[in-house]
This record gives structure tokens, C-alpha cells and sequence, in this order.
């Protein structure tokens, strides 16, 4: 893999951060003083601009690296992943978007503090927050450090590490000096540029089998060396009832994780009105479901075309399925087809992670500023502090979400965000629902709603097969396993809402029927939202 390809990709890349970094210069003459500005871009994008950032937010490493490798190496239980991602954007849409920009104002704990003591619910909403997002920026950078390890021809784990703490280092560049207006759009560049190279690569795979898309599946099935059980359920999850559970459980996950993401939910508050985020929202599915239906192409591509020895042998997890088979249909190592698929492939990938990056690292830091540190302050802290805080939070992001991406760099990068998606599904997803839909919801609900979800995901996640127990593991030289799924929303997200329950009945504080009132005659009519 050592050759020209390589120059190329990484002179397409270069092209990117450059132009990347030009619009973040640029956006940083602006006011990024001020917190509409540097937290929602100053609430100016249109529905298709936003709609667009939205699926360039949502279309991770995790969807164009790791859920082809999946299906390449899995076949039907890959599918999982496409359906799961998807289908979640129902509930967004009917359930969340609307009332989310209309009750809040940068972050989730601002929609569950319209009603509760502000406090504790900002302090354990953020936690929760902070939590989610960085767990989601893991998957990202160990997809960096397999982009990086392939194209420069797997020189060992320097050149991985040195790839993630390059993200890194970018993503806080982008965050603390552009805020959401040049992260915005470094996103709808990077959702156009994805959304081109899948379509591209997506009819090359059905001119190599002639627009026979049953030809393409059997060959798939053949070279998998399982073959029709490679198009059937059970090849990765239906081996005995514990693979099952976790069939099950991942699923939940993903139809629910999504309402419970931070960097997903800050969106919906870049647009102006409530009408403007349900429309940014149906931009957004059509993009992202014409992406997703093409990604299934591209992984029984890869099995039919590049085979699963040869994933396997370039990474264990199938985080290069892709890039491989843009090499191999431009007609090979060695020929300027494939050297300049291979490159602009390489090129989009790393857009894809570094626009997704800055998106969550956004996030997570407005969260530190926002709900936590201005807790601390009493709700004090003025809003130039706040803007300061939230450029250092993003540093300290940073680096904690590269040392956990070194650590975590053999996993799969869609399982990784699988993951995040359970944490967000049991500690955020609760809280949201009962703050927006149940009359007599407390502070105590609220906060036990938050914890009771996310020390039980974390907790169950450490105790998994994913930290422990097995060769895959991220410790596989020790051994304290004792829950068996790998995924622990089956488990924790039902504790989240129990708990949430549980605080509420048992509170003495009764619930504030102004409040509510309040704030639901605003979720539903749009009335003094900001």
C-alpha cells in the first residue's frame, strides 16, 4: 500500500484542512463572543443548511467505515446498524425536534431546568452529557487511526497514534476558534463531499456486476466462506440466547440513542423557529436514508469484491472495507484508477471524522460551560466567561477522547458508537420525555432519571465482554466479566425510566403546575421560545 495513492490522498486531505481552517479563520473575525454566536451560530441557518450539517453530523466514521465493514464481514446482521440509525430519526422527529428547540436554548438541561431546581438537574444533565459525547468521539478517532494506519501502509502504531492526536488537535482548533458557525459549515462540506463518494462508489459496485443486484449478494455470500447463512439472521447474533439479548438490546439502543444526543439535539437550536428544525429534520432523513441504503451496497460490495481475508488482514474489525474497495474497483494497487479512488475515499473518510469531531467537541463543551461551570457560579458567570470556559473545556475533551481512542483502537468503530448511543438512550432520552410529557415530573425524577441510566450503562459496559474476557477485549489479559452482552441498553435503558419514576413518586417535592403549564403551552405553540 506504499505508493502514490498515498501521496494523493494525503495531499486531498491537506486540501481539506486547509480549506477547513480558512473557514474557521474566517468565522473567528465575527463576534464568537457572544453565546448565540459561539453555541448556535446565531440561530441564522435555514432548514436545508441545517438539514445538511445535520446528516454530516449524523454520517460518522461509524456509518461509512465501520457499518460496511460489519455488513462485509457479518452480511445480514450488519443490517442491524442501517436500520437501527435510521429508523431512530422517527423518534426525533415526532417526539423531539420541535419541542427541544422550542423549550430550550443551547443544551439539553436548559429543556429539563425550565421546570425543576436548576442546579442539580444542569449538573447531572451535563455529566450525562459530557459522558455521551465523549464515548462518541472515541469511535471516531480509533476510525482516524485505521484510516491512517492503511494509508500509510500499517508502519505500526505510531503512525495510529500520531493520526488520532493530529484529529485531536484539529477538532480543538476548529471548536474553540470557529464555534458552531464554521463547525456548521465544515459539516455541509463534508456531508456533500461524503454523500458524492458514496454515490460514486455505489455505481461503480453495480456496473462491476451489471445492475444484478441478486449476483451481487450471492458472490458475497460465496466469498464470505459462510455461504447463505452470510444473507441470513444469526451469523453474528443468533449463535445462542446471549447473542440474541444483545441482538436486542443493541437495536433499543439505536432507535433510541439518537433523541439523546447532544450534539444531534444542539442542532435543532441553529435554525430560528421550531418549523424550521422539523424541516431540517426531514432534509435530513432523506439524506441520511439514501446514504445508509447505499452503504448496504457498498458492504456486500466489499465482501464480493475485496473479500473478507483481505479486511481482515488490513484490519481485524473491518474499519477499512471501504477504502478497499475503492482500490480495488479503480482497478488495483497499482494502476491510477484505483490510486485516485483509493485517495479521494482516504480523503472523504477523514473529512467525515474531523467534521463529526468538531460537532460533538461543540457539544460537550457547551455542556461543561453552560451546566456545569455556570452551576458552580449560581447561574452567575457572565457570558464572555462562559465562552472562555467552553475553549478550554474543548482542549480538555480533546485529549481525554484521544487517549481513549489509543486505548480502544481494535474495536469496531460502529460498535464503539453503539455504545454511546446506549448511554445517551438511557441517561438523556428518559429525562427529555418525562420533562416534556409528564405533568407531575420533580427534581429528584429528573436527576435520578439521569444517574439511574448512566452509572448502570457505564458500570454494565465495564463489567462486559468489550473491557474484559475475551481476545477482542480491551484488557484480554484479564478477566472480570460478569454481565455477557456487549451492549447494555436492554438492561439500562428501563433503569433509566424506572429510576426517573422511582424519584418522582417518592419525592417529597411537589411538582409545579405553573411551570409546567409553562413550559408546555411553549413546547407545543413555539410562545416565548428564544
Amino acid at each position: 500500500m506504499i505508493g502514490h495513492h498515498q501521496a494523493l490522498a494525503l495531499l486531498l486531505f491537506s486540501a481539506f484542512v486547509a480549506v477547513t481552517l480558512g473557514i474557521t479563520t474566517w468565522v473567528s473575525r465575527n463576534r464568537q463572543g457572544s453565546e448565540d454566536e459561539f453555541y448556535v451560530g446565531g440561530r441564522l441557518f435555514s432548514p436545508m443548511e441545517n438539514g445538511f450539517a445535520i446528516a454530516g453530523d449524523y454520517m460518522s466514521a461509524a456509518s461509512f467505515l465501520g457499518v460496511a465493514g460489519l455488513i462485509a464481514l457479518f452480511g445480514y446482521d450488519g443490517l442491524l446498524y442501517v436500520v437501527g440509525f435510521l429508523v431512530a430519526w422517527l423518534v426525533v422527529l415526532f417526539l423531539v425536534a420541535e419541542l427541544v428547540r422550542n423549550c430550550g436554548r443551547f443544551t439539553l438541561a436548559d429543556v429539563v431546568a425550565a421546570r425543576m431546581s436548576e442546579r442539580p438537574v444542569r449538573i447531572a444533565a451535563g455529566t450525562s452529557s459530557v459522558t455521551v459525547s465523549v464515548l462518541y468521539l472515541v469511535a471516531q478517532m480509533v476510525g482516524a487511526g485505521s484510516l491512517v494506519a492503511l494509508l500509510l501502509g500499517n508502519t505500526g502504531e505510531a503512525a495510529r497514534a500520531w493520526a488520532v492526536i493530529g484529529v485531536g488537535a484539529l477538532m480543538v482548533i476548529y471548536v474553540s476558534l470557529g464555534g458552531m458557525r464554521a463547525t456548521t459549515w465544515i459539516q455541509i462540506v463534508k456531508a456533500v463531499l461524503l454523500l458524492c463518494g458514496t454515490i460514486a462508489l455505489t455505481v461503480l459496485v453495480l456496473v462491476r456486476f451489471h445492475g444484478d443486484v441478486d449476483r451481487l449478494l450471492l458472490t458475497a455470500a460465496e466469498r464470505s466462506g459462510h455461504g447463505a447463512a452470510f444473507l441470513a439472521p444469526g451469523l453474528k447474533y443468533g449463535g445462542d440466547w446471549t447473542a440474541r439479548f444483545d441482538f436486542m438490546s443493541l437495536g433499543l439502543a439505536l432507535v433510541l440513542g439518537t433523541a439523546g444526543l447532544p450534539h444531534i439535539l444542539s442542532r435543532f437550536y441553529t435554525v430560528p423557529t421550531a418549523r424550521a428544525a422539523r424541516r431540517s429534520v426531514v432534509w435530513s432523513i432523506g439524506l441520511i436514508g439514501g446514504f445508509y441504503l447505499m452503504t448496504i451496497v457498498l458492504g456486500f460490495g466489499a465482501a464480493a469484491i475485496v473479500g473478507p481475508e483481505t479486511m481482515r488482514g488490513s484490519n481485524a474489525a473491518g474499519n477499512t472495507a471501504v477504502p478497499l474497495l475503492a482500490l480495488d474497483l479503480g482497478g488495483g494497487a497499482e494502476s491510477t484508477g484505483g490510486t485516485v479512488l483509493f485517495a479521494l475515499v482516504a480523503a472523504i473518510a477523514f473529512a467525515t471524522i474531523l467534521a463529526v469531531v468538531a460537532g460533538i467537541t461543540l457539544a460537550s463543551s457547551a455542556s461543561v460551560a453552560h451546566d456545569l461551570y455556570a452551576s458552580l457560579r449560581r447561574g452567575q458567570a457572565k457570558p464572555r466567561s462562559e465562552v472562555a470556559v467552553a475553549r478550554i473545556a474543548a482542549v480538555g475533551i480533546g485529549v481525554v477522547a484521544i487517549g481513549l481512542g489509543l486505548l480502544a483502537r481494535d474495536l469496531n468503530v460502529a460498535f464503539l458508537v453503539g455504545l454511546a448511543f446506549a448511554v445517551a438512550a438511557s441517561a438523556n432520552l428518559p429525562v427529555l420525555l418525562y420533562s416534556l410529557f409528564w405533568r407531575g415530573f420533580t427534581t429528584r425524577g429528573a436527576v435520578w432519571a439521569v444517574y439511574g441510566g448512566l452509572v448502570p450503562a457505564l458500570v454494565l459496559v465495564v463489567l462486559s465482554p468489550v473491557v474484559s474476557g475475551s481476545p477482542e477485549s480491551l484488557f484480554p489479559g484479564v478477566d472480570f466479566q460478569y454481565f455477557p452482552l456487549q451492549n447494555p441498553g436492554l438492561v439500562s435503558i428501563p433503569l433509566g425510566f424506572l429510576a426517573g419514576w422511582l424519584g418522582t413518586v417518592t419525592s417529597a417535592e411537589i411538582a409545579d403546575e405553573a411551570r409546567h403549564a409553562e413550559a408546555e403551552v411553549r413546547s407545543l405553540t413555539g410562545a416565548g421560545a428564544v
